[in-house]
């Protein structure tokens, strides 16, 4: 019951997000200029996987130019493909968008979660730091998704526990990416923040798991994601370090 009632108060975090940027919309529109140019990156990268994934399919499976149903099965590799290129848009949509707005969200941070004393640094200074973060976090991702990825064409499982598996761990990594801003303000490294989180993983869950199903609706992404920003400082400021003054 108490791992339901903190999944239930990670998602509640991200509603409040939503709540404290309606109220500040000039904040809201802020923040969405990063998302916006990462999300015609994607869209453009996404129409050139479309396009070529018949193409990548064939090459991918060589073994298959004597089958007589060699386009059937083509074409299905050709879907997972597409599908896999889906699902990694979505996973790392909010690492690539951090990265691009770096100098916009620690702004948006900042005003949502207001430190006495922070470890403040130029953005200039934390970029290099916060791609390689990323990147580490992106290896721990595929280190998932991967296996679930094949898992998928496994009949019923692939079906039905795969997703739930699959919106867990995006769910879970999408926290570690969005909280990242909020813990390394308070001086927190890499690894601190992973054992925070996992020291309160149903939240965590509760959080990454609501923002991982909106962020699959087409154009979501980019709307929610000054709430996401705002609601991962609430949730580091009231819920991951308690001792930190209320929200105002």
């Amino acid at each position: 019951m108490r791992s339901l009632r903190d999944f239930a108060a990670g998602v509640g975090f991200f509603l409040q997000g939503f709540g404290w940027v309606s109220r500040h919309p000039r904040w809201w529109l802020f923040g969405l200029i990063p998302a916006l140019i990462a999300f015609v990156l994607y869209v453009a990268a996404l129409i050139f996987l479309g396009t070529n994934a018949g193409d990548l399919a064939a090459f991918m499976t060589p073994f298959a130019d004597s089958w007589s149903w060699r386009e059937v099965f083509r074409g299905v590799v050709a879907f997972a493909i597409v599908l896999g290129g889906l699902a990694v848009a979505v996973v790392t949509f909010t690492a690539v968008t951090l990265v691009i707005g770096e100098p916009f969200y620690e702004r948006l941070s900042s005003a949502v979660d207001v430190l006495e004393h922070e470890d403040d640094q130029p953005w200039w200074r934390t970029l290099p730091r916060s791609i390689r973060d990323s990147l580490i976090t992106l290896c721990y991702v595929l280190a998932f998704t991967i296996p679930l990825f094949f898992l998928g064409f496994v009949p019923v499982v692939g079906q039905t526990v795969v997703p739930v598996l699959g919106a867990l761990v995006s769910g879970f990594f999408l926290t570690v990416e969005l909280t990242t801003l909020a813990m390394e303000r308070r001086g927190m490294a890499r690894k601190q923040r992973f054992g925070l989180l996992r020291a309160h993983k149903a939240s965590a869950l509760g959080f990454g798991v609501a923002i991982f199903l909106l962020f699959l609706v087409p154009l979501a992404a980019v709307i929610a994601m000054p709430a996401a920003v705002a609601g991962a400082a609430l949730y580091t400021r009231t819920h991951l370090t308690p001792s930190s003054p209320p929200p105002s």
